[in-house]
Formats: structure tokens, C-alpha cells, sequence
């Protein structure tokens, strides 16, 4: 019997080229179109990393299926893994690697965190290669950069749409909007960005004042000062942002210990590590019932085949975030290489900057896809899912709602 991450695990060694740690060895240039996923697939966020991996892996085989790039006379499409590691040294020097090794990439996407993002894009900027990601932070497209495309909102965008529509929430459940909260997040880029958006304009927009404002470095020993101080402030609800699943178990246990979980007090987070079958594995469904969770993508309507294949391919439970974000990156990768005709990077990115659509690989992205000058989703739009009886549901946009939306309560 497979556990879901040997399943993973399985299917890269049947599709895929793992390049950390090789040498570099001269290639001679292939007869099929090569684009790289880098994330990490060790270390802390390696369940993310799979997930990705997992997703991709789906969109590679259904494009080969199809006939492959029909502009290149039905040339397939190749996934190269790169495992990004555990910290952003080992993430960057990856990226060096991967540029080494495979020359003739045209595309890669990554790196889940957003602090590998920072370092591996760095890389991939100099080598002129165009590169997607589902990382949030406003860092990524704020440094000039030409080749680094931001699929989701940044987290600013995230928190300026996030807030208030969680306020009308709360408004529907108990006719009042919340006056107090609290900040509580680790100290790595995409979570930073997101609480620092909240602390500075969804909160005085609001007039909600903050009770405390604590950060973490990960992962946790012990999660106990932490939750002492928001039982001491006792806010109406909190913003709890972990990148890990390993730091949110701690955290959730120790609410539920401290008695303020079971809907005393509503939890709002970020991010994909937040929504995984693992986590409700590990802390169970009680712990996570009624918490909300913004991210940039999970499965709609209008994919259920999609999903139906990934669960049955995965063991999954549903199709999350990252696979299906990666998913979306091969199907665009695919557009821009029958748009550009032929197999050449600075092509692929020309293709890339010049789409507009909400068709096409425009359907795997929330409101579809079109950049700005400094590589921002101009059309992207925030997903809110929320844990019900053990599943995160999607709540919001209502479009994408296949539930209602309910405020937790004492």
C-alpha cells in the first residue's frame, strides 16, 4: 500500500529528471520542450513541494496525450525536477545548477516560498529565463525584474481583499463587525509581506485595533509563550500565518490546549500549507473546523475531470493550490511555445508578457491571466477556502463558492 507521498514520489521517478546534486554534464539539444520545476521536495516544505511536483507532472501527461506542441510538429513537453532544498542558499545554488545542466530549458516555474523565490529568481533573471510563480510575496515583482511572472495577487493585494471581505462575514453571522484582533506569523517573506499589509491598511481602514503582533522564526520547539500571549489579549479573532505543516500542528494543538480553539475564537491564515490532507491527518478535523484560509488557487468548476484524475492518480483528497497551479503553469508554458513557434526562451517569455485571456490556460488561474510591466496577474483574484466537516471548501469568490461562509462562535 502506497502512502500519498510514496504515490508522489512514484510518479517523479516515472516522468521526470532530478538534477540536484548531479554534475554538470553537456547535452545535446533534445527533441522535446524542457521546463523545470524548482521546489523544495526535502526538508520542511517538501509535502508542498510534492504537491507541485504531483500537479505538474498531471498537466505533462495530458498535454502528450493530446499531441504535444503542435506549432513544434507535436514535440512533447519534458518536466526537469529541482529540489530547491530547505534554505535559500541551498534554493539559489539549485537554480545554478539548473541552469548548468539544462541550457535549454524555455521555462520553470517555483518555489513555493517565498524567500527561495527571492534567491532562485535572482538566477533565473540573469539567464533570461522565464520563470512562473505562485509565491506571494511583493518582493518578487518589485526589483525590475523581466523574466519572473507573478500568478496570484501579491500578499498586499491578498490583505487589502482579504479583511474586508472576512468582515462581511462576520457581519452576516453575528450582525457586527470585529474591533480587536491579533497578528501572529512566521518570519519568512510571504507571510511577512501579508501582516504587514494588514497592520497598515486593512486594520486602521477598518478601525480594528491590534492586541499583539507576534512573530516566529520556523520551525517551532514549542508554541506555548506564543498562545499565552493571545489568551492573555483575547482579540475577537487572529491572523495565524505558519509555512509549514509542522509549525501550524504545534499552533493549533496549543489553542485547543489553551481552550481558545473549537470556535472561540475564528482563525484566519494564509497559504497553501494550511489546506492539506496531511495537516487534517495530524490534528484532526475538530482543530481545524471554521478556520479560514486565503490563497490563490484551488480546484473550480469546470475542472472536475481534472481533479477526479489527479485524486485518483494521487490518493489526494482534492486539488489544492500548488498542484493545481502547477498545473495551470504546464498548460501555459504550452500556450506560449505554440505562440512562439519555436523553441527559444526569449520567445516564451514575449508570449508570456503578451497574454490576455481568461480561456485557455487563463481557466487554471483565478480571473485569468494578464502581466503588467513589472510581471503582476493584473486579473488575478483571491480564493477564500474555510474548513467544514473536515474539507476546505472555497467560500469566496462566489463565482468559485461551493459553500456558504460561517463566522466561528463561542
Amino acid at each position: 500500500m502506497f502512502t500519498r507521498r510514496k504515490v508522489l514520489k512514484a510518479g517523479a521517478a516515472a516522468t521526470a529528471v532530478a538534477v540536484v546534486g548531479a554534475p554538470f554534464v553537456a547535452r545535446a539539444q533534445s527533441k522535446t520542450a524542457k521546463v523545470a520545476l524548482i521546489s523544495p521536495v526535502s526538508g520542511p516544505w517538501a509535502r508542498q513541494g510534492q504537491l507541485q511536483q504531483a500537479g505538474a507532472e498531471l498537466a505533462i501527461k495530458d498535454i502528450n496525450d493530446a499531441g504535444g506542441i503542435k506549432s513544434l510538429g507535436g514535440m512533447p513537453l519534458e518536466l526537469v525536477v529541482v529540489d530547491a532544498g530547505d534554505t535559500t542558499e541551498r534554493a539559489k545554488n539549485a537554480a545554478l545548477r539548473m541552469i548548468a545542466n539544462y541550457p535549454d530549458l524555455v521555462g520553470c516555474t517555483g518555489s513555493w516560498l517565498s524567500s527561495f523565490t527571492l534567491a532562485v529568481s535572482e538566477v533565473t533573471e540573469r539567464a533570461q529565463l522565464p520563470m512562473l510563480t505562485t509565491s506571494y510575496s511583493d518582493q518578487i515583482t518589485s526589483r525590475g525584474f523581466k523574466y519572473i511572472f507573478q500568478m496570484p495577487l501579491t500578499g498586499e493585494g491578498q490583505a487589502v481583499e482579504a479583511i474586508p471581505a472576512l468582515m462581511d462575514v462576520a457581519k452576516a453571522a453575528v450582525g457586527s463587525t470585529p474591533k480587536t484582533a491579533g497578528l501572529l506569523a512566521d518570519n519568512t517573506s510571504s507571510p511577512q509581506t501579508l501582516v504587514k499589509a494588514i497592520r497598515d491598511i486593512s486594520f486602521p481602514k477598518l478601525g480594528i485595533q491590534l492586541k499583539f503582533d507576534l512573530i516566529f522564526t520556523p520551525p517551532l520547539s514549542d508554541a506555548t509563550p506564543l498562545i499565552q500571549q493571545v489568551r492573555s489579549a483575547r482579540p475577537e479573532f487572529m491572523v495565524m500565518i505558519g509555512s509549514n505543516l509542522p509549525d501550524n500542528k504545534l499552533l493549533l494543538e496549543k489553542i485547543s490546549e489553551f481552550n481558545l480553539g473549537g470556535g472561540r475564537i475564528p482563525i484566519i491564515s494564509n497559504g497553501a500549507a494550511m489546506t492539506t490532507t496531511e495537516l487534517l491527518e495530524n490534528v484532526g478535523a475538530d482543530l481545524l473546523e471554521g478556520v479560514m484560509v486565503t490563497i490563490a488557487n484551488w480546484e473550480a468548476k469546470g475542472q472536475e475531470d481534472i481533479s477526479a484524475r489527479f485524486r485518483k492518480q494521487t490518493g489526494e483528497a482534492w486539488m489544492a493550490q500548488d498542484p493545481v497551479s502547477t498545473y495551470g503553469d504546464m498548460q501555459f508554458f504550452k500556450y506560449a511555445l505554440e505562440q512562439a513557434g519555436k523553441l527559444d526562451k526569449e520567445a516564451v517569455a514575449q508570449a508570456i508578457r503578451a497574454t490576455d485571456t481568461t480561456d485557455g490556460p487563463g481557466r487554471f488561474y483565478p480571473g485569468g491571466i494578464k502581466f503588467d510591466e513589472a510581471g503582476r496577474n493584473v486579473k488575478a483574484k483571491l480564493v477564500i477556502v474555510q474548513w467544514q466537516n473536515g474539507v476546505p471548501v472555497p467560500v469566496h469568490p462566489p463565482e468559485n463558492a461551493s459553500a456558504k461562509a460561517i463566522w466561528p462562535q463561542a
